[in-house]
């Protein structure tokens, strides 16, 4: 999840000594933060009913709102989608001590090798999570990269947000999202959706379709919130 004007870099980029000790020390924080939050779960019937079929599908969440919905599944198995720069390089990390697993590339940039991962894991029926306005935007756009994995696999796409009630706010592109200790959060899934075009060419063409999807359950996170926590950058 990395600029698209950085040069790539190989998986497993050896990291400074200061980053190994964040890396370290950011699973502790998170799930120190999340014991603190007071979750609320809304609509969580689709995703039930996923996972009682037993066939692999993508979480769809907006870039911004990675953190709480993170820590929200972690120890769950699901893998996550995370670029190969520095910056991903970090992500994996912790991402793999919050009990995730990873496909390490972009479904934009250099990503037949991860698009066939992604592809090989859903075929055997693992759910994987993917932030479609990443690695750097824009915020809110749907690429459809996760659209040609949803398609070439035959599985479907579950929209998830959150909203919350108090959160801190990067000055990132994405508004990037952490929620502060003991804040209320809402998390909505969507309705599951299935590419319905033939081929990889025309399930790009859906985008809007499932961003707006996406769109809508962020409102219903914040509905369910009482429409005063913070879902939307």
């Amino acid at each position: 999840m990395s600029d698209a004007r950085a040069a790539p870099l190989p998986a497993h980029n050896p990291l400074s000594r200061a980053q190994r000790a964040g890396v370290a020390i950011a699973p502790l924080l998170i799930r120190a933060l999340y014991s603190t939050w007071r979750v609320r779960v809304v609509n969580d019937e689709p995703l039930r009913a996923l996972r009682a079929e037993g066939r692999g599908f993508l979480f769809a969440l907006w870039h911004g709102q990675l953190l709480p919905l993170l820590a929200h599944h972690r120890d769950q198995g699901v893998r996550v989608l995370i670029s190969e720069h520095r910056d991903g390089e970090i992500i994996a990390r912790i991402a793999e001590s919050l009990g995730f697993r990873t496909v390490r590339g972009s479904t934009t940039r250099g990503g037949a090798r991860a698009l066939l991962a992604m592809c090989d894991a859903l075929e055997r029926g693992e759910e994987i999570a993917v932030t479609p306005d990443g690695p750097r935007g824009p915020a809110h756009v749907f690429a459809p990269g996760t659209l040609v994995a949803a398609q070439r696999a035959g599985v479907s796409v579950l929209p998830v947000a959150v909203a919350v009630s108090s959160a801190w706010r990067l000055g990132s592109w994405d508004a990037f999202m952490i929620p502060k200790p003991f804040a209320r959060l809402t998390i909505a899934y969507g309705d599951p959706l299935m590419v319905s075009a033939p081929g990889a060419r025309e399930a790009a063409t859906e985008a809007p379709r499932f961003a707006d999807a996406l769109e809508r359950t962020v409102s219903t996170a914040e509905r369910a919130a009482g429409g005063s926590a913070t879902g939307a950058s």
